[in-house]
């Protein structure tokens, strides 16, 4: 996943572990927003539909389109789960204190753990927060215990999410 700060000129991209520069030729417009924002809810949906939600030629949504793949501002595309596997899976936010000199190797560890969906860095107590999906709560129980065995994992704290009470992510 990539987190891309949208109303910045110049910005960092995360992917593979290394940071590349990019330098946006073009400010981000209204119509960028919000064609931005098309994307992030239906990315699947036609050049002809975004149009006409938008107001412009077919062409012109394209070469938007093209134009922030280019410059780095849409990074990809992807799938998000929705409410049926949702609500059959056991989500938990992980709080972790790592030891500095392994979070390279925590983190590439936590990489390739499927029911890992995210890792962000943050401040405060803790240097990561993950979130996990997993099929049941056993298997939530032994992932935890196996992530808090981990070498240079200091610390955990895990919530487990009972209910999304805003979700602009969600399908639908």
């Amino acid at each position: 996943m990539c987190s891309v700060k949208i109303d910045e000129y110049r910005f960092n991209i995360r992917h593979s572990g290394e940071t590349e520069r990019h330098t946006m030729t073009h400010p981000l417009d209204d119509t960028d927003r919000q064609l931005l924002s098309l994307l992030q809810a239906n990315a699947r949906e036609s050049t002809a539909t975004l149009a006409r939600r938008l107001g412009l030629a077919r062409t012109t949504v394209v070469s938007r389109i093209a134009r922030l793949e280019r410059e780095g501002v849409v990074a990809g595309y992807g799938v998000r789960l929705g409410a049926r596997m949702d609500s059959a899976a056991v989500r938990a936010w992980c709080s972790l204190s790592v030891l500095p000199q392994t979070a390279p190797t925590v983190l590439r560890a936590l990489g390739a753990m499927p029911e890992v969906e995210e890792v962000s860095a943050v401040s405060g107590q803790f240097d990561y927060l993950v979130f996990l999906r997993c099929p049941s709560h056993e298997r939530l129980d032994a992932l935890l215990d196996q992530i808090g065995q981990m070498d240079g994992v200091h610390r955990t704290q895990t919530s487990i999410v009972l209910s999304r009470k805003i979700d602009r992510r969600s399908v639908g």
